[in-house]
């Protein structure tokens, strides 16, 4: 395959949206996915992906705009999940299961009860070839805040996600930077709506902060790998699928799956041989005495 055939995806005007659509997302979700591994809100960031769809049915019936619903539901999910979790004896874990796959029935009952020209496909697994002006300018508008915001408040809901209780002794407002993290999922959610859908945001909410876990020890440092991960996955994904025929989306996602095999396989190798190593010194420093 010659060079010119290799720069074919970058000619067409959809293809072009759809790398832009990459990147401009993949900044907010790399950096919250961070906070999400570290804090162990992986089932939150899948509860909220799937209980925004009621949100978005109820808009379109009511000809309201579909991001003020997503990001009404994904915050009524989040809220009633903490609330449930604090009032009652079931875990955490367990009350997301149940609110989650809730609210994603209501929408799907919802979405098959109203006539409608929105199509479930593009709602669950997006439709970034086919991604529109104002979907990328809401996008852009969300990574900018959420970004900007975590960027700024790094360091308190660092300190928040390890120790709750320590950061409320240090004058945190614990309470505020909790709901600010909620907030921002919801957010990423919506801004990730157009481009993979709500099932498979989960991947980049994720995957991102999991693999620069993985490949570098400071967090600071991993902010910024989770990006360039997060980037690179996107655009390889995306790539990809033109010479596959497949979805974006999902082979995004499967990218997302090599890089992190890759990175445990790569942890293991440097575990055991660190664990080598100190084999070999313990055994000739008892020689030697």
């Amino acid at each position: 395959m010659d060079l010119a055939s290799l720069m074919v995806p970058f000619s067409f005007a959809f293809m072009q949206n759809a790398f832009l659509i990459s990147l401009i997302v993949s900044v907010p979700t790399a950096l919250l996915s961070c906070f999400l591994v570290m804090k162990g809100w992986a089932l939150m960031g899948d509860a909220v992906s799937h209980a925004v769809l009621p949100g978005i049915v109820i808009a379109y019936i009511i000809g309201a705009p579909l991001i003020l619903g997503a990001f009404a539901a994904g915050m009524t999910c989040a809220v009633a999940t903490g609330y449930l979790a604090e009032n009652s004896r079931v875990k955490q874990d367990t009350v997301m299961g149940v609110v989650f796959s809730g609210m994603f029935a209501v929408g799907i009952v919802l979405y098959v009860s109203v006539e409608t020209n929105a199509h479930l496909d593009h709602i669950l697994f997006g439709n970034m070839l086919g991604v529109e002006m104002h979907e990328m300018w809401t996008a852009l508008a969300i990574s900018l805040v959420v970004g900007g915001a975590l960027i700024l408040k790094w360091k308190d809901l660092l300190l928040h996600s390890f120790d709750p209780a320590q950061a409320r002794a240090s004058g945190l407002r614990v309470t505020w930077l909790h709901y600010g993290l909620l907030a921002a999922l919801s957010l990423c959610i919506v801004a990730t709506l157009a481009a993979v859908g709500l099932i498979l945001a989960i991947g980049l909410l994720i995957a991102p902060g999991a693999i620069a876990f993985l490949l570098v020890r400071r967090f600071a440092t991993m902010l910024w790998m989770s990006v360039l991960i997060c980037a690179s996955a996107m655009m390889i994904g995306t790539y990809a699928s033109f010479f596959l025929d497949s979805a974006p989306a999902p082979t995004i996602v499967l990218v997302f799956t090599v890089m992190f095999l890759m990175a445990f396989a790569r942890r293991q190798i440097l575990t055991r041989r660190a664990s080598r190593q100190r084999t070999d010194t313990g055994t000739r420093v008892s020689a030697n005495t």
